[in-house]
């Protein structure tokens, strides 16, 4: 695969996309953009993107005090507007969404306190998504520590828009670089993996993969690199027996089906530039199985997407850097990478129909296993 302008993914040739087959015209609504921990870098990403021009109208969900507060620590100018404001956006300004928080933030100091402020931030964007408000959210990076502290049970964005939308199954998915590589398994401890992968959890996520590549990124038939869990994949049973009594069973059952699957591939080779020319995405068996080698290629470009939503949903490629915030010593690169990649998801989303659940998806697609 060739480099590409960040957020940008594989884009064989024209032959393999899905013909534009739409005549009406391409939905124009806002893209919601949740502030993320108010005490990381979230709030100072927010105050840089004011200082640039967006691929798409931007409405921030936030508290509007910790914005200017922000503004003023960086040094830069901001005005803030109403978020159904019509007209142009001036450099300068946002369009902001108020919801406060319950205590003013400090930059690098976590409160638990503001932890259901940060969650509100989160159901506002999803549910203006849900009801045609917003074309898509992009969110900011949230510490789980902190939301935990408030005494909430959270694992990530991930898992709680999945609940929120009622979502059967999610897959998380990178993009950058060139590359796209999603995750059979996400945050776990390693020892945890291999009980993690099962045949029936590995095939629905494989179907809900190769569905939003044809549906969201418009390949017809994607190609999916798919990952072995052990070195070598397994030799032949000799180093863990996963890829023979797991994997390769799944693959042959979804080849038949028409999916153009290779694998259980050794993951220490699968990243060769000759073996990705020839796919569309990489289905790795776990977290740092595959993210590193994407991040090392676009740290600070690369863009997290959720698949199986019902709405279009990307975030940054990084943390809350608490020890950063307030300083102005960061980029955004990650997030105006997201803003794109979410405005371009969000163009090829139906603007007469309503919008389709997992649970909606055509049988011959999904069939999840009882």
């Amino acid at each position: 695969m060739k480099r590409r302008a960040p957020g940008e993914g594989p884009q064989p040739d024209s032959s393999r996309h899905v013909a534009a087959r739409r005549s009406h015209p391409i939905r124009r609504l806002p893209i919601a953009l949740t502030v993320g921990e108010p005490a990381g870098i979230g709030p100072d990403l927010c105050v840089l993107l004011a200082q640039r021009d967006l691929p798409a109208a931007v409405v921030v969900i936030g508290d509007r005090d910790l914005l200017t507060a922000r503004a003023a620590a960086l040094g830069l100018p901001l005005r803030l507007l109403a978020h159904d404001a019509a007209g142009p956006r001036p450099r300068g300004t946002l369009n902001v969404l108020h919801h406060p928080l319950a205590v003013a933030a400090r930059p690098g100091v976590l409160d638990p306190r503001n932890a259901n402020a940060v969650l509100g931030w989160l159901r506002t964007a999803a549910e203006g998504c849900m009801t045609g408000a917003f074309g898509g959210m992009v969110t900011a990076p949230v510490h789980k520590g902190v939301i935990n502290d408030a005494g909430v049970a959270f694992t990530g964005h991930t898992e709680f828009l999945a609940q929120l939308t009622g979502a059967i199954k999610v897959v998380m998915m990178l993009v950058g670089d060139g590359m796209r590589v999603a995750l059979a398994t996400t945050h776990l401890p390693l020892r945890s993996v291999p009980d993690a992968l099962t045949q029936g959890g590995l095939e629905s996520t494989l179907r809900v993969l190769n569905h939003d590549l044809i549906e969201r990124f418009g390949l017809v038939r994607p190609r999916i690199l798919v990952a072995g869990l052990n070195p070598h994949a397994g030799e032949s049973g000799h180093l863990g027996r996963e890829e023979i009594d797991v994997i390769a069973p799944v693959l042959e059952k979804l080849r038949a089906e028409g999916m153009a699957l290779a694998g259980p591939l050794p993951a220490d080779t699968l990243f060769n530039p000759s073996v990705l020319a020839g796919a569309d995405c990489v289905l790795a068996m776990y977290h740092d199985q595959g993210l590193p080698v994407l991040k090392h290629a676009s740290f600070g470009t690369a863009v997290n997407v959720t698949l199986g939503l019902s709405i279009v949903r990307t975030s940054v490629d990084h943390g809350t850097a608490l020890d950063r915030a307030g300083k102005g010593d960061i980029e955004i690169g990650s997030l105006l990478a997201a803003l794109d990649l979410a405005a371009k998801l969000a163009a090829r989303v139906e603007p007469n129909l309503p919008r389709k659940s997992p649970r909606d998806y055509p049988a011959s697609l999904m069939k999840y296993p009882g």
